[in-house]
């Protein structure tokens, strides 16, 4: 198993990383979210336009990550302008999971921000998403508040927020 985590540079590879995000998103999302949701929510932030849009305009940057060149998962990070590391986005393939390839992902995501001189990585999860707070829990994050955010067409984000202190 080689595994790769490389930032994404070109426009093919953001419409790569896309079109994964819309695959891991309609696995992964159907016992947490109604499917109008996933669709909704794929389109208004992990589609190609929202990704581009993300790393043109709002600072955003894009790992791809793979397996044997085999595109399997994806993060995006954004550097706050406070002591903070934006992990927007981390996903793998459910057929991934299980091997150590998130930790691999969640180390190159510390490594970006202390790069950046930041002292704090946070991000967003949905409440009812366990797996994935479990995987951030034994990393080390902690729930440091709780979010209900309207994202509009009647659809909210029912979040934790959690920090990881660098």
């Amino acid at each position: 198993m080689s595994i790769t985590i490389e930032k994404v540079t070109t426009d093919s590879e953001l419409r790569d990383v896309a079109e994964l995000a819309d695959k891991i998103w309609h696995e992964c999302f159907v016992d947490i979210i109604s499917r109008g949701q996933i669709d909704y929510m794929v389109g208004k932030f992990q589609s190609y336009e929202a990704m581009t849009k993300q790393t043109a305009e709002q600072d955003y940057s894009y790992f791809a990550v793979r397996e044997d060149d085999e595109l399997c998962g994806y993060f995006a990070v954004k550097p706050e302008n406070d002591e903070r590391f934006f992990l927007s986005k981390l996903y793998l393939r459910s057929d991934k999971r299980g091997r150590g390839i998130a930790s691999m992902m969640l180390k190159r995501v510390f490594e970006e921000a202390e790069n950046c001189g930041k002292k704090k990585v946070y991000l967003t999860v949905n409440k009812h998403n366990d797996h994935a707070i479990e995987v951030y829990k034994k990393t080390g994050f902690v729930i440091a508040a709780e979010a209900v955010t309207d994202i509009g067409s009647g659809y909210v984000m029912d979040d934790y927020i959690l920090e990881y202190a660098l």
